[in-house]
């Protein structure tokens, strides 16, 4: 029975971060209010502040869960890799496709950035997902697939590359077709591989 009511209680805390997150991707973090969120679930206040102190607490859960997301599909298109460079081109991949599906985690990180309160929480993410990507990069060093570089810098050059197409995309500046991804990833490999 407790693990039903955990089970329950953990849906409607799942329900109440995807529909805000969808209101806050839609009409803005600031124009969206609590109210909005409960009376569009058709619940109480109270259901809210039993999982969320503030409006602030649900976007940053919100936040980690995207980051979390994000991290969860990047490990599991590396796996099974056969070398560095392999691993930087399906994280590469994966990076881009997700951004792309997953439009409303997008919007908020790109929101998250501009905004004190959270943009603190969201650079811890993107510093683990540099370190991560640096980490292969040194990896494909060591092997001697790519040249000797800083590899924090050329991660963070990846990760411009990818989030400006993604970007794009969204504006509806220019459609990521496989071929527009296929291209991103192979300018990605082709700027670590360079003397």
């Amino acid at each position: 029975m407790d693990r039903r009511l955990t089970q329950r209680g953990e849906e409607r805390r799942r329900q109440l971060m995807a529909y805000a997150a969808d209101r806050f991707a839609d009409n803005g973090y600031h124009p969206t209010s609590v109210a909005e969120i409960v009376e569009g679930l058709g619940v109480g206040k109270g259901v809210f502040y039993w999982y969320f102190d503030s409006k602030e607490e649900l976007l940053r859960a919100i936040l980690a869960d995207g980051q979390l997301d994000l991290r969860r599909r990047q490990r599991a298109a590396i796996a099974g890799a056969e070398g560095p460079m392999e691993r930087i081109e399906r994280g590469i991949r994966a990076s881009i496709e997700w951004s792309l599906e997953q439009r409303v985690f997008f919007r908020l990180f790109q929101f998250a950035a501009t905004d004190d309160r959270f943009a603190d929480n969201l650079r811890k993410g993107e510093q683990v997902a540099v370190r991560d990507a640096a980490k292969h990069v040194a990896d494909a060093m060591a092997a001697g697939e790519i040249p000797d570089r800083d590899p924090v810098l050329l991660a963070h050059a990846m990760l411009g590359v990818t989030t400006h197409l993604v970007q794009l995309d969204h504006r509806g500046l220019m459609k990521a077709t496989p071929e527009a991804i296929d291209s991103c990833v192979a300018f990605c490999l082709g700027g670590i591989s360079r003397v």
